[in-house]
């Protein structure tokens, strides 16, 4: 398998995360965002949505990081990244598209650029827009860990599609010095995370890219 990757999107990490998970060994091939390497003729004919990360298994192409994600956890079905039960799979896919769809959308590099480039706004401005969608999506996270299903993970007490998610949208925090301290159940969970290899040989540090 082939990768396609940048060390800091959110995205590429949740999938790092689950080949880790899944003990899958792919090859790394890092794009240089701010070169605009993802919009290249030589990676628009790999993934037309000009987006990372995109994985080539068998030849074939899968982009968007939940879809590869769940088509990892079809093909390769050990260690279960879903619960078994339905109820189960629902909540975890929840809390997924919590993240993936309702957090990083609005602070990810298209919508910063945009902010940057025609509203004018200048670095202050941008990471107060960066703060508050963190914090108005973190709360929101924080209420829907605060439940009995919720154990040493996002949901019991193994890793799921949940906390490939959380991981990184809590690094992107950091990153801008948001307050994460209203947070006490995500922020334990994400230690939790980060003390598995597969979660921190994923983090953005230790990609080839980051040098």
């Amino acid at each position: 398998m082939k990768l396609y990757t940048h060390f800091r999107s959110s995205a590429s990490f949740r999938v790092r995360i689950a080949l880790n998970l899944k003990g899958l060994a792919y090859e790394s091939a890092p794009l240089v965002l701010a070169r605009g390497e993802h919009r290249e003729a030589a990676y628009r004919g790999v993934n037309p949505q000009e987006l990372v990360p995109a994985l080539v298994d068998e030849g074939r192409v899968l982009n968007q990081s939940l879809a590869i994600i769940e088509y990892l956890e079809e093909k390769f079905p050990r260690p279960p990244l879903l619960p078994a039960d339905a109820l189960g799979r629902a909540r975890v896919r929840s809390l997924a598209l919590l993240v993936a769809c309702e957090i990083h959308p609005l602070n990810n590099l298209r919508v910063l650029g945009y902010l940057r480039s025609q509203l004018a706004q200048d670095e202050e401005g941008i990471t107060t827009w960066y703060r508050y969608w963190i914090a108005e999506g973190l709360a929101k996270l924080e209420q829907e860990l605060s439940t009995e299903q919720t154990g040493r993970f996002a949901h019991g007490d193994s890793p799921t599609v949940a906390d490939c998610c959380l991981v990184p949208q809590i690094f992107n925090a950091r990153r801008y010095d948001c307050d994460t301290s209203p947070y006490p159940i995500t922020m334990r969970v994400f230690d939790t995370c980060m003390g598995l290899e597969a979660f921190a040989r994923a983090q953005p540090s230790k990609q080839p890219d980051a040098q």
